[in-house]
């Protein structure tokens, strides 16, 4: 499979902290930083689409 792009909405979570959410695909996910939170979009990509992901 080959991957593209992935665009995410991210936003600051009212409780702290942020939340990201792919547009067009069920993809979620949040991070105290904004550094963790790319992080975690890294790894919501692999699991989701079960695959490496190089750069976010």
């Amino acid at each position: 499979m080959s991957l593209k792009e992935v665009v995410f909405m991210v936003e600051e979570d009212p409780e702290g902290g942020y939340a990201a959410k792919a547009l067009g695909y069920p993809i979620f996910t949040e991070g105290d930083t904004i550094s963790q939170l790319k992080e975690n979009i890294k790894n919501a990509i692999k699991c989701h689409f079960d695959m490496e992901i190089d750069k976010v």
